[in-house]
C-alpha cells in the first residue's frame, strides 16, 4: 500500500496534466461537435472501462447484455439514432472472446449438455438453410439468423461454460424486477399523462394503425412495441404470483402482491391479448410441477367462472382493457384473429410444395426490406411460429417446437429433483414463465425480440443446468458461490 501511495505520489504532476489535457480535449470536441462530442466524451470513457471489465471477468459482460437489452427500447426516445442493438452484438461477441481469453478457468465439459446440443442442432438447421434454393435474396439470411438461432447459441455457451454465481442469478431475477418496475410505470405515465415527443413521433411514423384501437393507446413503454411489453408484464406478472406462493417470509409475499398488482396493470394497459396466456399457461404449469394438485384445482374453479364472464357475458365491456380481454377468449369473434386464420391458409397454400420454407429472411422485416416483390414479405407472419414456419418450413418449424419441449422437459426433470428453497423458488419462475411465453408464441413473434429473447435464452440454460447450485450452506453458514 505503501508503494503504491509513493509512486502516485511521483506521478501527481503526469496525472494532473494528463486531467488537464483531457479537460482542454473535451472541452474542444465539444466546442466544435456539440451534443455528439459531449456524449461521445461522457460515453467512451465509460465503455473502455466495460471493455476492460468484460476482458477481465466475462460473466459481467453476461450482466450488460441483459441491461443493453432493456436499454434498446430507449432508443425511441431520444433526438438521434443510438446503435444499442450493435451495442447488444458487440457485447456479446466480447464476452465470448473474454470466456476464450479465460479459457483456463472454463469448464468446456459442460458443452456435453443436452440443452446446447438441442441448441447447436436447431442452428445448424438454420446454416443449411442457407442453401435453400427457394430463397429470393440469400443475403436477408444473415438479419434473422440472430434471433433465430446464432444469440440463443453464443449466449448458451456462455452461461454454460463460465462459473456462474449465486449471486450472478440474482442481480439477473432483481435487474429483471427493476427493469419491470420501470416500465409499468412508463406505461402508467403514457396511458395517464401524455407520450414524449419521440414517442409521439414513432406512432405517426405508421405505427398509430396497431398502438391506438378505437381512440385507446396500447401503452408500449419503452419497449419495441405493445405486443413485446405485454407479454414481458404478464410474464413478471407470472413470476411475482410464483414468489407469492414460494416465499416464506410475510413481508415479502406482501412485496409480490403488491409487484404482481403492478405488473398485471402494465399488462392490461398494454392491450396485449396473447399476453394473457402467459397467464393462463404458466400458472397452471407451475402448480403441476409442484404436483399441488388441490391448489389446481382451487385455481381452476376460481378461473372458470372470471372466463365464463368474459366468453358469455358483456360485464365489463365498457373498460377498454376488460374488453381486450375478453376478445382474447373469444377468438374467433374477433376480425383480426380471422384475418391471421386467413393469411395462414395463403401461407399453407404456398408452402405445400416446399417442406423446408421459403428461406430465413424472407418474411417480416427482413422481406420487406430485401424482398419485398416475394409472397413471403406479402404476407404478414403475426406470429413467430408462423415466421419460422414460412421461412424453415414445416420441417424447420417442428424441429424448433420439438427442441422447446424438450427444454421443458430437461428442465422440469432438474427443477423436480432440487433441494435447496431459494433456487427452487427461482427455477421454477424460470420454467413456468418459458413455457407461458412459448404458448403465447403463436401469437405474437415475442421470443424473437429484447428483452425477452434475452431472459429466454439464458433462464433456457440456467434451469436446464440448475442443479450447478443445487447445494447446502457450508458448516460456516456460508453459501456456495460457484458453479
Amino acid at each position: 500500500m505503501n508503494a503504491l501511495s509513493n509512486h502516485l505520489s511521483n506521478r501527481r504532476w503526469f496525472y494532473s496534466l494528463l486531467g488537464v489535457l483531457a479537460a482542454l480535449g473535451s472541452g474542444f470536441l465539444i466546442g466544435k461537435f456539440g451534443l455528439v462530442a459531449s456524449v461521445a466524451v461522457v460515453v467512451l470513457p465509460v465503455a473502455l472501462a466495460l471493455v476492460l471489465g468484460v476482458l477481465i471477468e466475462p460473466r459481467l459482460g453476461l450482466l450488460i447484455y441483459v441491461q443493453l437489452s432493456f436499454l434498446i427500447g430507449f432508443t425511441r426516445l431520444l433526438p438521434v439514432d443510438a446503435p444499442v442493438g450493435i451495442a447488444i452484438d458487440a457485447i456479446v461477441g466480447l464476452t465470448l472472446m473474454s470466456t476464450f481469453l479465460n479459457g483456463k478457468r472454463m469448464q468446456w465439459e459442460r458443452l456435453k449438455k443436452p440443452a446446447f446440443f438441442l441448441i447447436l442442432i436447431w442452428f445448424i438447421y438454420n446454416v443449411l438453410e442457407l442453401f435453400n434454393p427457394e430463397a429470393p435474396y440469400r443475403p436477408a439470411w444473415f438479419l434473422h439468423i440472430r434471433s433465430f438461432s446464432w444469440n440463443w447459441l453464443l449466449v448458451a455457451i456462455i452461461v454454460l461454460v463460465n462459473p456462474i454465481q449465486r449471486k450472478d442469478i440474482k442481480i439477473l431475477v432483481n435487474s429483471w424486477l427493476f427493469w419491470s418496475v420501470l416500465a409499468a410505470f412508463w406505461a402508467f405515465k403514457q396511458q395517464y399523462v401524455g407520450l414524449t415527443a419521440g414517442e409521439q413521433a414513432w406512432l405517426d411514423n405508421g405505427n398509430a394503425k396497431t398502438h391506438v384501437l378505437f381512440g385507446q393507446l396500447r401503452s408500449f413503454s419503452f419497449y419495441s412495441d405493445a405486443a413485446q411489453f405485454g407479454a414481458e408484464m404478464a410474464g413478471v406478472t407470472l413470476v411475482s404470483i410464483i414468489r407469492i406462493f414460494e416465499e416464506k417470509n410475510w413481508l415479502s409475499k406482501a412485496l409480490f402482491f403488491v409487484l404482481a398488482l403492478v405488473f398485471f396493470w402494465g399488462y392490461a394497459v398494454s392491450g396485449t391479448r396473447s399476453a394473457l396466456f402467459v397467464l393462463l399457461a404458466g400458472f397452471p404449469f407451475y402448480l403441476l410441477l409442484k404436483r399441488d394438485f388441490v391448489k389446481l384445482l382451487i385455481g381452476v374453479c376460481a378461473a372458470l367462472p372470471l372466463l365464463f364472464l368474459l366468453m358469455y357475458t358483456s360485464v365489463g365491456s365498457s373498460n377498454y382493457q376488460v374488453q381486450r380481454m375478453r376478445s382474447a377468449v373469444t377468438p374467433m369473434n374477433d376480425p383480426s384473429f380471422l384475418l391471421r386464420l386467413e393469411n395462414q391458409r395463403k401461407i399453407a397454400a404456398h408452402l405445400e410444395r416446399l417442406p423446408f420454407g421459403a428461406g430465413i429472411g424472407t418474411s417480416a422485416d427482413g422481406g420487406a426490406r430485401f424482398s419485398p416483390w416475394h409472397w413471403a414479405a406479402q404476407i404478414a407472419p403475426d406470429s413467430w411460429y408462423v415466421e419460422l414456419w414460412m421461412e424453415t418450413g414445416r420441417v424447420g418449424l417442428t424441429l424448433y417446437l420439438c427442441m422447446l419441449a424438450a427444454f421443458i422437459g430437461v428442465g422440469a426433470y432438474h427443477v423436480l429433483r432440487l433441494k435447496d428453497p431459494w433456487l427452487v423458488k427461482i427455477m421454477f419462475a424460470f420454467l413456468a414463465e418459458f413455457f407461458g411465453i412459448a404458448v403465447m408464441g403463436y401469437s405474437n413473434p415475442v421470443l424473437g425480440q429484447f428483452p425477452t429473447s434475452s431472459l429466454i435464452y439464458i433462464a433456457s440454460i440456467l434451469f436446464t443446468t440448475c442443479y450447478r447450485w443445487d447445494c447446502r450452506p457450508d458448516a460456516a453458514g456460508r453459501e456456495p458461490v460457484t458453479a
